[in-house]
């Protein structure tokens, strides 16, 4: 592809960070069936446009504003958990920060009546009353237009990475589902989902668009819900494949590689052979990363060969090694390695639910123990060491005798 003078300006590189949460019962564990509208109200007051109501009425969502650094980010992130916290303590709930929720059934749960909402649910039926799942989405500032194409072709082979290191959600409505990211399968069942193909430029892009909207199929682009696309409302790049982090340590690590990547790709794509990789291969590494997370290797573009998440993530980070220290965020994108070790969110939440099984709790006991876990998590002053966390005895459950 060949730019324009106009085009090859340095993209500000600036991001934002939409989180969904959920809100459960503090006694039960259970998601709440419907927020209050006293605490919607509230928090609308105290976050004002940084909070939203999602599609599901047990869902909450915050964006942050517009970030040129990662402390500010870490900030918004922690400041607008504790704050929804702190509103959703007063009714009795709490907040939590994982991709699924561990043992609630989505029969159970309703969407929001609001006109947008409605017509999804209408137009997917049962597909939509299951789409009970939470992510992370990140915009990267990329002001011209044929350049977001040029690092949206180049960074699908890194989507499955992104995936891997963000997985938390094992559980699907109280059974363990033995893959690592169960929201993923969610997604994928309804339409426009997954990995984009490559587009030659823009006009490209906006031609595909104009057909789904000339056919009467969507409104605009903000109906197309690849894992990246370009923003419909911002000059921006969004990268929507991560599962919800219940740590925010965790989350700014992959906003802060993402980030990296952006930068990487822009200053060397002239000097080096466009990184057409073939989609069955972007595809399969992007099912080991939903199946396995972190565990059993990605497929190394180059060679063909499996091999370990860790080395993938090494060859990453010494890519944009100078990526990072333009953008003073090497700590936070080295913290890739203390999630490799010490395991993503879904490694966490099945070593407790098997360490509590093994104490003698049943299974629901046993999940209960994990909801603990994922609201201390996502409201954390300290985040985990490499040894983990202690398993705890969930306080209102009994061992089974």
């Amino acid at each position: 592809m060949s730019l324009s003078k106009s085009t090859t300006a340095e993209p500000t590189f600036s991001f934002g960070i939409e989180e969904e949460y959920y809100l459960v019962d503090r006694t039960t564990r259970a998601l709440a069936k419907d927020a209050p509208k006293r605490l919607l109200a509230a928090l609308r007051k105290r976050l004002g446009k940084q909070f939203s109501e999602e599609y599901m009425r047990s869902q909450v969502e915050i964006c942050t504003p517009v970030c040129h650094d990662t402390d500010t980010a870490r900030d918004y992130l922690t400041e607008y958990r504790r704050s929804i916290a702190a509103e959703a303590e007063n009714f009795g709930l709490a907040p939590i920060a994982a991709a699924t929720h561990p043992f609630s059934l989505w029969r159970h749960q309703r969407h929001r009546d609001k006109p947008r909402y409605n017509e999804i649910a209408e137009d997917f039926q049962v597909l939509g009353r299951r789409m009970l799942v939470c992510g992370q989405h990140v915009h990267i500032g990329i002001e011209q237009a044929d350049l977001r194409i040029v690092v949206m072709n180049e960074l699908r082979q890194y989507l499955p990475v992104l995936l891997a290191l963000s997985t938390s959600s094992p559980f699907w409505g109280g059974e363990t589902t033995g893959l690592k990211s169960y929201r993923t399968a969610i997604n994928d069942s309804t339409p426009r989902k997954g990995i984009p193909e490559r587009f030659e430029n823009w006009a490209h892009f906006q031609r595909a668009v104009d057909v789904l909207v000339g056919a009467g199929l969507i409104d605009d682009a903000s109906k197309i819900w690849w894992d990246i696309r370009p923003s419909v409302s911002f000059p921006t790049l969004e990268v929507r494949i991560m599962d919800v982090c219940p740590l925010v340590d965790d989350a700014i690590c992959i906003t802060a590689i993402l980030r990296c990547l952006c930068r990487y790709i822009c200053r060397t794509y002239k000097t080096r052979s466009a990184m057409v990789c073939p989609m069955v291969l972007i595809n399969e590494n992007r099912w080991r990363a939903q199946r396995y997370g972190i565990d059993e290797g990605l497929i190394d573009i180059d060679t063909g060969a499996i091999v370990p998440v860790s080395h993938v993530v090494s060859d990453i980070l010494q890519r944009i090694r100078e990526d990072a220290e333009y953008f003073d965020c090497v700590t936070e994108v080295e913290r890739a390695r203390t999630i490799l070790l010490r395991g993503t969110s879904a490694d966490r939440q099945v070593a407790l639910y098997k360490g509590l099984c093994d104490q003698g709790f049943d299974a629901d006991g046993a999940l209960v123990g994990v909801v603990d876990e994922l609201i201390a998590d996502t409201v954390a002053a300290e985040t985990h060491s490499l040894a983990g966390s202690t398993i705890k005895a969930p306080p209102e459950f009994a061992r089974r005798v």
